[in-house]
């Protein structure tokens, strides 16, 4: 069942949200070289925890860490650890705070340094691709509206998008229904009605858009090595445009 916010119920997620995107922010002004992606996933936590909020990412299922890190050909849930970041590298930080009842979630794939000219169109495709699907997050639309117009942008600077992993309803659960593809025909899936909140998350491939996921059963890589970049936020379905609720005006 898809759940439908009320006003009090959209005040908190809006309070959750902000906390994320803040915190995102942080994370991705962190990405450079010489820096650990557990130095990251440290002070990711620190904020959080500072806002009286708790990382939605810690012990979820089993996950060890408050962040997501995913660098290069790894395409999400990727486990923060020793590793430090070099020039080049891309880095997808994916985040979720929980406040008062309700989930916030975003991420960004962020440049470590000066990087390669494919790897900055892979993230500006992959950014894009997100604004290009929130054009049809409106009443009255359909779910696969969104994904159909992802998928359309994205193949057409002749990227790929995953498909064994989707977007999703985010609220007081951090994965509810609906799920929301990044691919598929229009006109298909749940109807978009107002109070609806969902994470609409591009994964995006230079390659192929298959994906395997290494034996700490978590992180999930590119099948033939190659880039990937994540471009997410939470957005509210309202009776007009919609609206983006991880940004961290306010904070």
């Amino acid at each position: 069942m898809i759940a439908i916010k009320n006003e009090q119920e959209l005040f908190q997620m809006r309070q959750a949200c902000k906390i994320t995107a803040a915190v995102r922010a942080l994370a991705g002004e962190m990405v450079k070289p010489g820096v650990s992606t557990k130095e990251i996933d440290r002070a990711v936590y620190e904020f959080i925890v500072g806002q009286g909020a708790k990382p939605s990412f810690l012990h979820y299922n089993g996950f060890p860490n408050s962040t997501c890190i995913s660098v290069n050909s790894t395409v999400i849930h990727g486990i923060p650890g020793g590793y430090v970041l070099q020039e080049g590298d891309i880095v997808s930080v994916d985040v979720g705070a929980y406040y008062k009842g309700f989930h916030g979630d975003c991420a960004a794939t962020y440049a470590c340094g000066k990087i390669s000219e494919e790897a900055q169109r892979l993230i500006d495709v992959t950014k894009q691709s997100f604004f290009e699907g929130i054009r049809f997050a409106k009443y009255g639309h359909r779910v696969s509206d969104i994904s159909h117009a992802i998928q359309t942008y994205v193949e057409s600077n002749g990227f790929s998008v995953v498909r064994a992993f989707v977007g999703h309803g985010v609220g007081a659960q951090l994965h509810e229904e609906p799920e929301v593809p990044n691919f598929g025909a229009p006109g298909r899936g749940p109807r978009l009605l107002p109070g609806i909140t969902l994470a609409i998350e591009p994964m995006v491939n230079v390659g192929t858009p298959e994906v395997k996921i290494l034996k700490d059963r978590w992180t999930t890589v590119t099948a033939d090595g190659k880039l990937s970049a994540h471009y997410e936020n939470t957005v509210l379905i309202t009776d007009g445009e919609p609206e983006i609720l991880t940004v961290a005006e306010g904070l």
